[in-house]
């Protein structure tokens, strides 16, 4: 009997890493069906996008990047090119994206949208080259200009007054001093857009709640599938301690570290699978050393094991910390990557430290650049995938899903390459 379910894992891991059919590769990812999470990570090389259909229709799009080109780093051997071209802007080649795979028969309009953070890899910048909306008067970038083309019904963000006050003028002479990227002026783009369109289409805003769950709840069959949730981990500094919808703050009022360790983090629970995303959250100290009063940290105990993680802050050397790595022990990592320092070399021998933890693991990564292959080299052929859209499929009440890459260089978006099935643990 023991040799019979060995075998049995043998035959499962061997088709846990088969890759696409001949039959299937250059084709369409098959449409999505009631009763299946998908989780769309969107490669424009212009930041983070991921839009997700729940299993009941429900749709979330988390983060709109869209770095400004006015910088010279943006077009620079550093950076990622815009993805499929620059025919479109990024934000436009989102809602493309979410079109082609928008689940059928149901309205076009988004359920929920999410910023993480305000950095412009996340939401947007406002710069000189930006059209305006005709009516809102409104800067057209990041999510901005994705909700003037696609409408958001519910917009979720950190808010606008914890730790520190945005609307103040002073808070916002201050952080323009040494602002690179134009926080304060996207922001206010950001509002005007807020005010326009609760006030033409009745959008809804709210600010993430720190341990709530369902507050990103199902909208169109919730009683059908009452093992879906999604809790909020982490927003502000503001961690859920694992009990009830209780939290504790790791920020006092006034003190402000700056936006990646404010990111809103979530954890998405199907059945039997688990996923956890934490926008731009990290763990390493200024020396290179797990730092344990880290976002990572704190989160991680309450997070728990999971089947998919995102690499949090792209894969930057400052995250992925031993505690948080040996915690969560994701089978698969998935980096939303722009950079050519991401990942670190650090975080990649973190990632794949089976001292860490025990087990297999695959990574795919949405882009992979020139600069960073000649650092690090054939240590990155460690990743089942390097370019390209990553849709994470889980289907059978969430206890398998499958990974599927999608060709970003193509505007029909055809299945690259097919990963799984995995067991959800």
């Amino acid at each position: 009997m023991a040799a019979k379910r060995l075998s049995m894992k043998l035959i499962f891991f061997l088709l846990s890493i088969m890759v696409v059919t001949a039959q299937d590769k250059g084709g369409q990812l098959p449409q999505w069906e009631e009763g299946m999470l998908d989780i769309h990570h969107i490669n424009t090389g212009r930041g983070d996008a991921a839009f997700f259909i729940f299993p009941d229709a429900t749709t979330l799009l988390v983060d709109a990047g869209d770095m400004s080109e006015t910088h010279p780093r943006t077009l620079s051997a550093r950076n990622a090119v815009q993805k499929p071209d620059n025919s479109k802007s990024a934000p436009q080649w989102i809602v493309d994206y979410i079109l082609q795979f928008f689940p059928k028969n149901q309205p076009i309009q988004l359920d929920y949208g999410l910023i993480t953070h305000f950095h412009d890899d996340h939401f947007g910048e406002m710069d000189v080259n930006r059209n305006r909306h005709s009516k809102g008067n409104y800067a057209l970038t990041g999510m901005m200009e994705v909700g003037s083309i696609l409408p958001i019904k519910t917009h979720l963000d950190r808010g606008s007054s914890y730790p520190i006050d945005l609307k103040n003028p002073l808070v916002q002479k201050e952080i323009k001093a040494d602002d690179l990227y134009s926080i304060i002026e996207t922001l206010q783009e950001y509002w005007k857009y807020m005010d326009y369109h609760s006030k033409k289409d009745g959008l809804i805003y709210e600010v993430l709640k720190p341990g709530a769950i369902n507050q990103i709840e199902l909208k169109k069959a919730p009683s059908n599938f009452s093992n879906f949730t999604v809790r909020n981990i982490a927003v502000n500094g503001n961690v859920w301690t694992g009990e009830n919808e209780d939290y504790y703050s790791l920020f006092s009022k006034g003190e402000y570290s700056g936006e990646n360790p404010l990111s809103t983090c979530l954890k998405i629970t199907y059945g039997e699978f688990d996923y956890f995303t934490g926008g731009d959250i990290s763990g390493i100290d200024a020396f290179g050393q797990t730092d344990l009063n880290s976002l990572e940290s704190h989160v991680a105990p309450v997070i728990g094991p999971v089947d998919v993680a995102t690499l949090n802050h792209h894969g930057n050397r400052d995250s992925q910390n031993v505690f948080f790595v040996r915690t969560l022990r994701p089978r698969i990592w998935i980096q939303q990557n722009w950079s050519s320092d991401h990942p670190g070399e650090e975080v990649l021998r973190r990632i794949t430290s089976k001292e860490l933890y025990p087990g297999e693991r695959d990574m795919f990564s949405t882009v992979m650049l020139q600069p960073l292959k000649d650092v690090i080299g054939d240590r990155l052929n460690q990743y089942k995938s390097q370019n390209g859209h990553i849709v994470v499929r889980v289907y059978d009440k969430g206890s398998r899903y499958d990974i599927y890459i999608l060709n970003d260089d193509s505007k029909e978006r055809e299945i690259i390459a097919k990963y799984g099935p995995y067991e959800a643990r």
